[in-house]
């Protein structure tokens, strides 16, 4: 009995753990910058990703970020179709900046997900960054 509990568990664990980024849910195709989700990083090292779902469709892409500074080292774009596209962005950014508009190869383009990988920057209140993701439609 104690084993299964302990099973159930681990398997509860894992499963919570897994869809603890909800996926960004575009509804509108109309023209111009939309939210298309968001995460809060750590202070190490870290890969994230963002689902889309929806009007996935998009001809940039760019990430914001709030709360407290944070180094964007690289960006990932996986498109429905399977293919990847890596992007070095490399920028310090502080709360309230943004990374540089990242034009999709291809131009408008439906996205799968977007992986991006980055390491927060100490600050005096040890807060965590913020980040959204937008897209160009």
């Amino acid at each position: 009995m104690k084993k299964s509990v302990v099973i159930l568990l681990v398997l509860f664990v894992a499963f919570a753990g897994a869809f603890a980024q909800s996926p960004g849910v575009v509804t509108s195709a109309k023209a111009g910058w939309h939210k298309i989700g968001e995460v809060k990083a750590s202070f190490k090292m870290e890969n994230e990703s963002i689902i889309v779902l929806g009007k996935d469709a998009f001809k940039s892409i760019k990430l914001k970020v709030t709360d407290a500074p944070i180094n964007i080292e690289n960006v990932q774009v996986f498109y429905e179709n399977g293919d990847p596209e890596d992007v070095s962005v490399k920028s310090e950014l502080k709360a309230g900046a943004e990374t540089r508009v990242i034009d999709l190869k291809g131009g408008t383009r439906e996205i799968k997900k977007v992986v991006f990988t980055y390491k927060t920057m100490p600050n005096s209140k040890d807060e965590k960054a913020h980040v959204e993701l937008y897209g160009l439609k």
